[in-house]
């Protein structure tokens, strides 16, 4: 987070990822074939996000996600997809906001809320593999 708490300034880092998201899902989503999916939402700042995992030998193989929301909410996920991508199920559902945020450079105070949604849907998409996997 960073040192002014109502400052809007944004990182170089979280403006590359809000012009450049990296693993973002063009088109329809549901063309993007997954092993898991997780849906998140906040109804008070509007934000949504899905995530879309592909799992091979126990790690996330692939990632593909599409958010509606502010600058903040899509910088986060797309930071989320590039911190999953590689990682075995266990390390990619320990991911924390604030490590999503450490890896932006910060976010302002009152965005911080939107990296929680991205490892929010994370972990849901791993709940939902890990549930079909049975």
């Amino acid at each position: 987070m960073t040192k002014e708490p109502f400052s809007w300034a944004y990182t170089d880092i979280v403006k590359d990822h809000f012009l450049n998201p990296r693993n973002f899902i063009m088109g329809d989503e549901s063309k993007w074939k997954a092993d898991g999916q997780g849906i998140v939402g906040n109804p008070i700042c509007g934000d949504q996000m899905l995530v879309k995992i592909r799992v091979k030998n126990g790690k996330i193989s692939d990632i593909g996600w599409k958010t509606y929301g502010c600058a903040s909410a899509i910088a986060s996920t797309s930071a989320l997809s590039e911190l999953a991508k590689g990682r075995t199920l266990e390390e990619a559902d320990h991911i924390t906001a604030k490590e999503i945020c450490d890896f932006l450079g910060g976010l302002p105070e009152h965005k911080f809320h939107c990296s929680v949604l991205g490892h929010q849907a994370l972990h849901k998409a791993i709940k939902d593999y890990l549930k079909k996997a049975k």
